[in-house]
């Protein structure tokens, strides 16, 4: 396997130190739209079966030209979502398998975005299907760890625990701090303003709709210390995916934000900073949410000023395989002392790098395969999970059960 990784930020810079202690591929050809940014990355671990190389994500032809002369089967796209789609049809062009952590971006209802659907995350991607099927490629959308080890974790409750499920809900938290800082958020702000402020969207009895953002707060208690954090509703990728695959009748995706996050970016819509969008200031052209993201220090940067644990998991509520009621949260820790100490990196980008990276290698070794546009709830979730075991990072399961009696 000879990937095209595109992408040296955060993620992109921890999925090398993570690839570099496998086997499973034979070369990795870092791109960066800044040479020196890949470069560096690829500089730290002087391993010869990485190169960096140069290249916009947004031209085409281009990335298509380095799948050719690099020789690379495997695109894997760790850049932020308005690159997806030129990626995305680059590969299938190029007759490269594809891997993505972020799909295709939505667009509100035009009249009712609070009620109805536009067009969905990953809807542009999906239409593509039969084109990937026709040339017997594959596109795995969605894999980083949400979307990616959540939708996992539901195919897994779905097969292994339960008869019947009522609700499947994507739960995020953490009590990470960044020392030095009044903000600084950990992971991209410019994906963080786009999932955070458009509609969320819910799955309920066969059907998607959407809702206000940062509505139906909730208190989740996470885990292995980290405790209470208040969740809300916001637009994620598992509620498009995981009613494809598997039986549910409701589907949510719910972020532990804090309410001086939700004030941020709240006040940043309010103000139009939140637009993608460029404007001409004193003749120079600039989105201005990319003004913002360049005013904040880049997550990829604070690991040593971070402290804490965050969880990603997947929640599901139904009746067990013993025909009784059944809730638990599968869920998966990283403490950033850890990632840290073992990788250099910090603890948001390097579990979301990690899955991506599990999944390639269940591809390389042919543990998964098909052919289309999947998602994670397509390939069987047993591979998956002891694998990541392996890579030394393992995954957990709370009984909800006796907690939700206790509590009632």
């Amino acid at each position: 396997m000879r990937i095209l990784l595109v992408g040296a930020g955060g993620v992109g810079s921890a999925v090398v130190p993570i690839a570099a202690r496998r086997d499973f591929f034979e070369h990795i050809v870092v791109a960066d739209s800044q040479q020196d940014r890949a470069a560096a990355v690829v500089a730290k671990i002087a391993d010869s079966r990485f190169s960096a190389i140069g290249l916009d994500a947004s031209d085409r032809a281009a990335v298509e030209a380095a799948l050719a002369e690099h020789r690379c089967d495997v695109l894997f796209n760790a850049v932020d979502p308005r690159f997806t789609m030129s990626l995305f049809e680059a590969a299938l062009n190029a007759g490269a398998r594809y891997l993505d952590m972020a799909m295709s971006l939505s667009r509100p209802h035009p009249r009712r975005p609070y009620e109805l659907t536009g067009v969905k995350l990953g809807d542009e991607q999906f239409a593509l299907g039969e084109a990937w099927r026709e040339k017997g490629g594959l596109a795995l959308v969605g894999m980083g760890v949400e979307p990616g080890l959540a939708d996992v974790f539901a195919r897994y409750a779905a097969e292994h625990l339960f008869e019947t499920i009522e609700e499947i809900g994507i739960r995020d938290g953490s009590n990470l701090v960044v020392d030095g800082y009044d903000f600084a958020p950990t992971f991209s702000i410019w994906t963080t303003i786009e999932e955070c402020l458009n509609p969320p969207v819910i799955w309920e009895n066969g059907a998607w709709h959407t809702t206000e953002p940062f509505s139906e707060p909730e208190m989740f208690d996470f885990p292995e210390g980290i405790g209470p954090v208040e969740c809300v509703n916001v637009e994620h990728e598992e509620v498009l995916l995981v009613p494809r695959y598997i039986d549910a009748k409701r589907v949510t995706f719910k972020y532990g934000l804090g309410e001086e996050f939700i004030g941020v970016l709240k006040t940043l819509h309010k103000l139009g900073l939140d637009n993608a969008d460029k404007i001409k200031v004193g003749g120079v052209e600039a989105s201005p949410r990319d003004v913002v993201a360049a005013s904040l220090p880049d997550p990829a940067t604070l690991g040593d000023r971070m402290r804490g644990k965050t969880c990603a998991g997947t929640w599901v509520k139904g009746v067990g395989k013993d025909g009784a009621p059944r809730e638990v949260y599968l869920y998966h820790v990283v403490d950033n002392e850890w990632s840290m100490r073992e990788y250099g990196c910090q603890a948001v980008v390097w579990q979301t790098a990690v899955h991506p990276v599990v999944a390639l290698e269940l591809l390389a070794t042919g543990a998964w395969s098909g052919s289309g546009v999947l998602g994670p709830e397509a390939f069987d979730a047993v591979p998956f999970l002891e694998l990541l075991n392996a890579y030394g990072s393992p995954w957990g399961m709370r009984d909800e059960t006796t907690r939700t009696l206790l509590s009632a």
